[in-house]
C-alpha cells in the first residue's frame, strides 16, 4: 500500500515549465504536488500527464473542485480519472446525488483517485456565509457537509484545521481530512481566514496538509519545505 505524503505543495502556476521547476526542486522530499484550476486551465490534461510521467513517484492532488449537476460532474470526472492522480475533489454542496454519481465515475477508472469533497473554503468565515444567505456558523456547515460526504461514500473532505476535531468526532479516525490554510509560524495569512500551523494541524488530526505560498514564494523553496518538515517532526 502506497503511503501518501503528509504535505501537498500548492503549485498555483500557469505553465508546465513553472510546475516542473517547482516539482524538480522538491524531488526526493516526502511532499506531493497540488495542481489547481490555474494550471489546469493553462495546460489541461496533457500538463497533468506530463508531470505524472516526469515524476512518477510524486503524489498529485488534482484540485478542480467540481460543482455542477450530477451528470456533468460525473462526465467530467470520467475524463480526469485515468490520469493517475492520487486525489481529486468536488464541492460537497453539490449534494448527495452529485457526489454518489461522481464516485461511481471515479471508481470505474483503471486507477481510481481518492475522491474528496470541499466543505467550506478556508477563505470564508461566518460573515462570508451570511453574505450569501447561509445563516449558519462555518463549523456547523462544515460538519453538515462532512456527514453528507461520508454518507455518499467518499474518502474524506477538504476542511480548515479549525473544524478537524468536530469532523473527527462525527466521522471517525479513518475519514481523510485534507487541510489547507496552513501557515508556518511567522508566515502571513494572505487571503486565508481560518489558519493553523503545520504541527498543530497534524496534532489536531489532519491527514494531509496543503501548503502553498510559504514554500512557493520562499527564496529557497526546497529549504522552506525542509524547514516545515523539520517543524512537524521535531517542533
Amino acid at each position: 500500500m502506497t503511503i501518501l505524503p503528509k504535505i501537498y505543495c500548492a503549485c498555483d502556476v500557469a505553465s508546465l515549465d513553472q510546475a516542473l521547476t517547482l516539482t524538480n526542486k522538491l524531488k526526493g522530499l516526502p511532499i506531493g504536488i497540488k495542481l489547481g484550476l490555474e494550471f489546469f486551465m493553462a495546460e489541461g490534461l496533457k500538463g497533468v500527464g506530463a508531470i505524472r510521467d516526469k515524476h512518477p513517484d510524486t503524489s498529485i492532488f488534482l484540485d478542480l473542485k467540481f460543482h455542477d449537476i450530477p451528470n456533468t460532474v460525473a462526465s467530467a470526472l470520467r475524463v480526469v480519472s485515468d490520469l493517475g492522480v492520487d486525489y481529486t475533489n468536488l464541492h460537497a454542496s453539490g449534494g448527495l446525488e452529485m457526489m454518489q454519481r461522481a464516485l461511481d465515475a471515479v471508481n470505474a477508472a483503471h486507477k481510481p483517485a481518492k475522491l474528496l469533497a470541499v466543505t467550506v473554503l478556508t477563505a470564508l468565515n461566518d460573515q462570508s456565509l451570511n453574505a450569501v444567505g447561509q445563516q449558519t456558523p462555518v463549523q456547523d456547515q462544515v460538519l453538515r457537509l462532512a456527514k453528507l460526504t461520508q454518507q455518499a461514500g467518499l474518502e474524506g473532505v477538504v476542511c480548515s484545521a479549525h473544524e478537524i476535531n468536530a469532523i473527527r468526532s462525527a466521522c471517525g479516525a479513518d475519514f481523510t481530512l485534507m487541510t489547507p490554510g496552513i501557515r508556518p509560524v511567522g508566515s502571513a495569512n494572505d487571503d486565508q481566514k481560518r489558519v493553523m500551523t503545520p504541527r498543530d494541524a497534524l496534532s489536531a488530526g489532519a491527514t494531509h496538509l496543503v501548503i502553498g505560498r510559504p514554500i512557493t514564494q520562499a527564496d529557497h523553496p526546497r529549504k522552506a519545505a525542509e524547514d516545515i518538515l523539520e517543524s512537524i517532526t521535531h517542533g
